[in-house]
């Protein structure tokens, strides 16, 4: 499956930004997740979505700013980022995982879960 993350951009603390991961090479019915890597930092965990939608989780410094969703009729996997802040700065890559078809994404939270990565998406917040 290939992966293809847009929407990053420059935007000004406390304004808003959409993301959106598109697949192709096969259905997109898999747990998706939303990593970033700020300059001389390690990769982190954003936000996950299991296969269907019905079960989200996000990191505690994106909790209630950042809200990830899916279409998976468009094999789509979208990430709204709120009230952004500078530290939210990064490189932005979605990923999915096409091994486990009920992944648990209330816990698939490490970068070495999924196995296909998009090729990463720069948001510059500036304060």
């Amino acid at each position: 499956v290939q992966l293809q993350a847009s929407g990053g951009g420059l935007v000004q603390a406390g304004g808003s930004l959409g993301l959106s991961c598109v697949a192709s090479g096969r259905t997109f019915t898999v747990a998706t997740a939303w990593f970033r890597q700020a300059p001389g930092k390690e990769r982190e965990f954003v936000a996950a979505i299991n296969w269907n939608g019905a079960t989200t989780n996000y990191a505690a410094s994106v909790q209630g700013r950042f809200t990830i969703s899916r279409d998976n009729a468009k094999n789509a996997v979208h990430l709204q980022m709120n009230s952004l802040k500078p530290e939210d700065t990064a490189v932005y890559y979605c990923a999915a995982n096409v091994d486990i078809t009920a992944l648990d994404v209330t816990t698939a939270t490490g970068a070495e879960t999924y196995q296909y990565w998009g090729q990463g998406t720069l948001v510059t917040v500036s304060s």
